[in-house]
């Protein structure tokens, strides 16, 4: 499989260091959708904290991933939902810090999420 960056810089606003505009996947013989991951324990509750929301739903990500054979390398697509605008910064950090080098498209959106407990969710989308 192979990942090509689509990354335009003329005729388009330009992507800040932090995401890229397009992922192309080329021979990908499958795909992994994630659902809308919480930051919530293995009992299924959410820390108080922001910070450790985000760690968890990394983790709870990476668990996944697992399952499916797969690693953050081979996510190609993050859709955040924050229940504030004042996470938006948070939540970039925890994705930078969990994907390392690796760019990806990604979009975060404010909503009002099923829980107020629940003050981040994220999907994500991966090939392999």
């Amino acid at each position: 499989m192979q990942m090509i960056v689509r990354n335009p810089i003329e005729g388009i606003y330009a992507a800040t260091p932090d995401y890229v505009h397009a992922m192309e996947v080329v021979g990908a013989q499958r795909l992994l959708f994630i659902s809308g991951t919480m930051g919530l324990d293995a009992a299924g509750r959410p820390p108080e904290r922001l910070e450790a929301q985000l760690t968890l739903i990394w983790s709870n990500l990476r668990r996944i991933l697992a399952e499916a054979g797969m690693t953050i390398a081979n996510v190609v697509r993050v859709t955040s939902y924050l229940r504030e605008v004042a996470f938006a910064e948070a939540n970039q950090q925890a994705r930078l810090d969990a994907l390392g080098d690796h760019r990806i498209p990604t979009t975060a959106i404010v909503v009002a999420t099923l829980s107020p407990d629940w003050l981040v969710e994220v999907e994500a989308v991966a090939a392999g």
